[in-house]
């Protein structure tokens, strides 16, 4: 069944598409609901976002020997990032992952939920974990200030639901594949919190946060391409690894045992390049319109990539994130054709072009980063 957020029939609101199809694009301002969210104090429905839950004494060790993160010791309350990788080292799950004491929460897109749980549960054997999806009784709202536990609720253990979003933090065990760090990484300026919340309490808590400005998708997302955060089914595809979207820094834990897809993780990241990298893209400004997702990056008259999500900014005017070959010279001027119109974009690195191959070599664009402190 096609999920619709009750938020729809609130005044203005504009339903979106794509992964965000079900929830409100914006309210009728999405410049004003911008900057109110920028400024911290927005509110985001992503109600229409999968809920996986795991239970049981062995869910922790469990996850971490199938996920590419290491959540053996994740404390109550705290939040992590993992994947679930083919054997080829591709991304099939991207999650976030809160702990309450009693059960692990795992958030991602509509379309992870159902096959998410339907493979975990596959992969129980004798563990003592239980497997559910709980979409249709819980959903999230998001925002970039940490709000009243008492406004947003608690879970059906008393704690509060909220993750963390660790980007652009190192966390233990991770690398990054990006030029800049520290306060210098746009994603600096993008605090992120996901609040898990009942979906029929929805309606009543946006009641209890009245002081805070409703805004649609279309806000969050040019914060997030602002912040060069690549997203599950935007700047994923079939082919890609966590290393062309410098998730290495957040989801991979290097130095944890085996796990599927570790080869090509290590393979790559020591001895090898990742095929393709993410770029953040400054689109011209002067056309009225927008490219679409999925029209193809241009370097003179050769395809060189693809463009995976494109926003206005309220500060930045139309920006875009897109994944294309690692050899272009990030220096080159490219385009997006998107029909009979070009938008013409310049590049900036957020992968490196020479990312990888770190056994005996320390020089180049890459820089060691110091690790973050987890959430």
């Amino acid at each position: 069944m096609t999920y619709r957020s009750v938020l729809l029939d609130r005044p203005g609101a504009v339903e979106a598409s794509g992964l965000d199809t079900g929830v409100a694009a914006h309210y009728g301002d999405p410049f004003r609901e911008q900057r109110s969210l920028a400024a911290g104090g927005g509110i985001v429905d992503q109600s229409q976002r999968g809920v996986v839950t795991v239970s049981g004494p062995d869910r922790l060790s469990w996850l971490t020997t199938l996920s590419s993160q290491d959540i053996s010791r994740l404390a109550p309350g705290d939040s992590a990032e993992l994947l679930l990788l083919s054997i080829q080292g591709r991304i099939e799950y991207d999650l976030h992952a809160l702990d309450d004491g009693e059960r692990l929460w795992l958030i991602g897109e509509q379309a992870e939920a159902a096959p998410l749980a339907a493979w975990l549960d596959s992969m129980r054997f004798m563990l003592r974990v239980e497997v559910a999806d709980v979409s249709a009784q819980w959903g999230v709202v998001a925002s970039t200030a940490e709000l009243e536990a008492a406004a947003v609720g608690f879970g059906p253990d008393g704690r509060e639901l909220r993750w963390s979003d660790p980007w652009p933090g190192v966390m233990p065990g991770g690398y990054a594949y990006s030029v800049v760090e520290g306060d210098a990484h746009p994603g600096a300026q993008r605090r992120w919190f996901e609040y898990l919340v009942p979906l029929d309490s929805l309606e009543s808590l946006m009641d209890a946060l009245a002081g805070l400005t409703l805004t649609g998708s279309w806000a969050a997302e040019a914060l997030r391409i602002a912040a060069w955060r690549p997203r599950w089914g935007a700047e994923t595809d079939d082919l890609t690894i966590p290393h062309e979207l410098d998730l290495l820094r957040t989801a991979v834990h290097l130095a944890k045992g085996c796990y599927k897809g570790q080869e090509t993780v290590a393979r790559v990241h020591n001895l090898g390049h990742p095929p393709r990298r993410l770029v953040f893209l400054h689109l011209d400004g002067s056309q009225h319109t927008l490219p679409a997702v999925g029209s193809p990056v241009m370097l003179g008259e050769r395809r060189v990539g693809i463009l995976t999500s494109v926003e206005r900014h309220y500060e930045m005017g139309p920006i875009g994130l897109a994944v294309i070959k690692r050899s272009v010279d990030p220096m080159a001027e490219l385009s997006i054709v998107d029909e009979q119109e070009t938008y013409p974009a310049a590049q900036e690195v957020v992968v490196a072009p020479d990312a990888g191959q770190v056994v005996g070599r320390q020089t180049g664009f890459l820089r060691p980063a110091r690790p973050a402190t987890q959430h």
